[in-house]
């Protein structure tokens, strides 16, 4: 299926370090009463707060910046449902 090729530690720091300095840091929240409901400690990452308000900025972001002038010149769409 595509999209589904195995992410590496690797991958994980070349766009952390793409990312850098643009995307804004987000908080990692915790709930007792999640916790609670769920039975098991639930991490939240609060990715609502990007000063755009975007779940998939640093995703987009990282992807957008890595496309050629080329690929720039015919645009960029982006879809949210």
């Amino acid at each position: 299926m595509p999209g589904t090729e195995a992410v590496s530690v690797r991958d994980i720091q070349d766009a952390a370090a793409q990312i850098k300095g643009v995307a804004h840091r987000t908080p990692v929240l915790r709930s007792r009463t999640l916790d609670d409901m769920v039975g098991a400690e639930v991490f939240v990452k609060c990715e609502n707060f990007q000063l755009i308000g975007a779940f998939k900025f640093r995703g987009a972001y990282n992807a957008a910046s890595r496309l050629s002038t080329e690929q720039v010149s015919k645009g960029i769409a982006a879809y949210l449902w």
